[in-house]
């Protein structure tokens, strides 16, 4: 058995061990890996989503118990400090030793920090680790403004992570552009706009020459003289590999810093010992993306198990990335350098849109490209430069479609070779993805990705993965189309449209026209919000198509309790109705929370002490709140200009204004809203599904953000348009989504989804481009005056009151239902 032990637990370390035990039997190789960090390797890719939310399990490459599965022997918080060649034997810094037959070195890289006067004040940090993002929030709490330096990849990540925290926040670039390496001029002249229209000041231009304050970070001065007050400092000006390691064993190291290797990843003295990753430095050249880091760990593996194995020389470094909600990517050669060439632009400041294509003089290749703000064609022209295939006729056809429109992100793909790559992250090529739909009957992405772990990484290329899927699938004769299960041949959309036109208002009467069989789980609660969306009325009307938290208009919690949620619109609420709670919450048993979304949950009430409940509640002026419907949940509000001495507009007046306009409304998921009365953003309404931003001219309208498992910022929709003229654009916006998107998906999913992208989505809402705006208002004027309240609907109504029971011939409730106390509440019997 050969002994393989792995110094360094990030992303690329993870990956050579996934690829490793992959590739070989358990018993070939005996894997110790050693990380520094107390956890198992995470995603830093996305690291900026811990800021909003995301744990560090969310980020996660791999549980510890995955280690365990495949007999890997981690260890983290535990630092290599020796390297015993000629003993083959490594030292840590808790004493342990351990011999090696080969040596994989995955120590990645560190932060770089200029030399600064002042960079150990107090409040200064840079931008790595989950521990240096720790640091950063627990410091944030007690600031107000911060600046980052550096205007790259890593600075503009970082710049996000401090806004999401709310920080008046200021970029600092020593070069005359955003992000020098990717963009030309004008591209990150359009990038600088969009981020300056989120509130981000832009320092160009700018050589820190020191950090000021008396032990704690004051400020900045500035070698041309000027100057910067924040109360911290966020260093994010790029990487250094962590090659001490390797100095201290004798192995040679890169002028510009680096791990020396040849094409087969093994440093200059000792074959017996691997680089990969950021501390790797082929040809003086280090590569700071995942993709040529799993690269370089696949032909490591290769070598170990005597796979044919093609020298690693070099990697394409093209990107596509999403930065604080831009699209922004290069690829080829973005600046039209390494041969003579002709470039082709499109601009549009107006919509924030930049394309650039680098065509060869002959007009016959395409050699690379920059786009900013519209990137959906970044994978269909990264394949026509790398494969070198030929140009259309016209080639700015390739970005501006239609003159100006969007061309296909699918055009193409026929002729792109098999050994096209897809997924550079993973190395997955066309012919990979077509063989397995062809031969193994892969018929959807969720399978394709599981076998090939393609769109796994950065996820940048997902769009043209689900593309071929449908390219390939229509090649092989089969049809694809988006029906919504086995009993309804058409889409939400074509049923929404059905129910519409031919008057439908129920499950039974959609299901004998154009339906078959009986119906199932899936197309009786999708058809049941359509029915409610369309036509606003009870959803009790269609019980026996709904889940059961619509069945009963309450959650179902653990233990078989329900949930009791009375709407708080904005979170405001009266001490009278404070006292109402309470006392409903003491009478029936109920715990009681304050929710994030600014209402109070009372849990643990019977199906049967729903209604008695619920009267209560609605004597006092309550209202259902939606809880348990795909339905519009919350609107979040901060205190606004009434209280706060940041405040510009009264966020808690509009908030309840937009709740109470849009309360009930049924929609393909859950929406939740919130409004903020200053930049400083305490409703967090940019992870919302649409959320207002309070500016001195109005309002700034965000859509299609959501937090959960898997959080996305919201978008910029329209900025600094009065009271009136926002809310008509979201009545449009909530009822286009209604109308186009498919069941269950999120606003942010749908957008993600929508050829076109936000751009499109403008067209539509603010420049009425389909010519539907009027009757989008229309349908949403329906939904506001066609408003009637579910609970206080059924409490009035004793046939629907005599539903809430657990047994059908008897009134006792469940006695199968338990309870015990915590911190002077009751909770589920079976918590632990």
């Amino acid at each position: 058995m050969t002994r393989i032990i792995v110094i360094g637990n990030g992303m690329v370390g993870y990956k050579f061990c996934e690829k490793l035990r992959a590739a070989s039997s358990k018993e070939d190789f005996q894997i110790t890996v050693f990380g520094e960090e107390p956890w198992p390797a995470y995603d830093r890719v996305h690291l900026s989503a811990y800021f909003s939310g995301s744990k560090v399990d969310d980020l996660s490459m791999a549980p510890r118990s995955w280690y365990q599965e495949n007999e890997i022997d981690l260890r983290t918080n535990e630092l290599i400090i020796e390297i015993d060649r000629e003993q083959k034997r490594v030292v840590s810094h808790t004493g342990t030793v351990m011999h090696y037959d080969k040596l994989v070195l995955a120590t990645g890289s560190a932060a770089f920090v200029p030399a600064i006067n002042g960079v150990e004040k107090k409040g200064v940090f840079v931008y790595r680790t989950i521990e240096d993002l720790d640091a950063i929030m627990d410091f944030g709490k007690k600031a107000k403004s911060a600046a980052v330096i550096g205007g790259g990849l890593l600075g503009l990540e970082a710049a996000k992570a401090v806004m999401d925290m709310g920080l008046e926040t200021h970029v600092i670039e020593f070069a005359p552009r955003l992000m020098p390496r990717q963009l030309d001029d004008a591209g990150a002249g359009i990038l600088k706009s969009k981020l300056e229209d989120l509130g981000i000041t832009i320092h160009l231009s700018k050589n820190t020459r020191q950090i000021n304050g008396n032990g704690k970070l004051t400020g900045l001065d500035f070698a041309d003289g000027s100057g910067l007050s924040v109360d911290m400092l966020v260093i994010s000006a790029g990487i250094e590999p962590r090659d001490e390691l390797a100095k201290t064993c004798g192995i040679s190291t890169a002028d510009r810093g680096g791990v020396i290797v040849n094409e087969f990843l093994q440093t200059k003295e000792d074959k017996d010992i691997f680089a990969i990753g950021e501390v790797a430095s082929y040809q003086s050249m280090i590569y700071g993306l995942v993709a040529p880091g799993y690269e370089m760990a696949s032909q490591v593996v290769n070598q170990l198990c005597g796979k044919a194995s093609k020298p690693f020389l070099g990697f394409d470094m093209s990107t596509k990335l999403k930065l604080i909600g831009v699209d922004v990517a290069s690829f080829g050669d973005p600046f039209g350098e390494l041969e003579p060439s002709e470039n082709i632009v499109y601009e549009n400041k107006n919509s924030g849109v930049y394309k650039r294509i680098n065509v060869s003089k002959d007009g016959k290749r395409l050699l690379g490209g920059v786009l900013v703000g519209d990137a959906t064609a970044y994978g269909m022209l990264l394949q026509m430069t790398q494969n070198k295939m030929p140009l259309p006729p016209n080639p700015e056809d390739l970005i501006l479609g239609n003159r100006g429109g969007k061309a296909p992100e699918s055009a193409g793909l026929e002729s792109l070779p098999a050994e096209a790559q897809i997924c550079s992250c993973e190395n997955v090529t066309k012919g990979d993805i077509c063989q397995l739909i062809e031969k193994e009957g892969l018929y959807n992405i969720d399978e394709i990705k599981c076998c090939t772990k393609a769109g796994t990484g950065c996820g940048g290329c997902a769009p043209m993965l689900n593309d071929l899927l449908k390219s390939q699938l229509k090649a092989m004769g089969k049809q694809v189309k988006n029906s919504l299960c086995e009993h309804f041949d058409y889409s939400r959309q074509e049923l929404l449209d059905l129910v519409k036109i031919k008057g439908i208002r129920s499950y039974d009467e959609l299901l004998d026209q154009f339906g078959k069989g009986d119906g199932c789980e899936i197309c009786k609660p999708a058809v049941a919000s359509i029915l409610a969306s369309t036509w606003n009325e009870l959803v009790t009307k269609q019980d026996t198509i709904q889940d059961t938290n619509d069945r009963y208009l309450a959650n179902i919690q653990k233990g078989g309790t329900y949930s009791v949620v009375p709407r708080i619109p904005g979170g405001e609420i009266t001490p009278e109705k404070l006292i109402v709670i309470g006392q409903v919450a003491k009478k029936y048993g109920l715990y009681t929370k304050v929710t994030g979304g600014q209402r109070i949950d009372l849990f643990g009430a019977r199906v049967d002490q729903l209604p008695d409940i619920w009267e209560e509640l609605i004597d006092a002026g309550f209202e259902s709140g939606h809880a348990y419907g795909k339905s519009l949940r919350t609107v979040k509000s901060c205190v606004g200009s009434t209280w706060c001495r940041y405040g510009v507009q009264d966020a808690v007046s509009f908030a309840i204004r937009v709740e109470e306009r849009y309360r009930g409304l049924r929609s393909p998921h859950k929406l939740k809203g919130a409004v903020s009365g200053c930049i400083r953003e305490c409703a967090e309404a940019q992870s919302k599904d649409f959320g207002l931003i309070a500016t001195e001219k109005g309002w700034n309208l965000y859509v299609c953000g959501n937090g959960g498992s898997k959080p996305q910022h919201a978008k910029l929709l329209i900025n600094d348009v009065d009271s009136e003229t926002v809310l008509r654009y979201i009545d449009r916006f909530l009822m286009f989504y209604i109308r186009t998107a498919e069941p269950l998906n999120r606003t942010a999913t749908w957008l993600n989804k929508m050829e076109g992208g936000i751009e499109y989505l403008r067209d539509v809402v603010v420049n009425d481009s389909l010519g539907i705006g009027e009757v989008l208002e229309k349908e949403m004027e329906f939904m506001i005056q066609t408003y009637a309240c579910e609970w206080k609907e059924v409490v009035n109504n004793p046939e629907l009151r005599a539903k809430f029971k657990h047994f059908v011939n008897d009134e006792q409730g469940d006695p199968s239902i338990g309870f015990k106390e915590m911190r002077g509440q009751k909770i589920p019997a079976s918590w632990t």
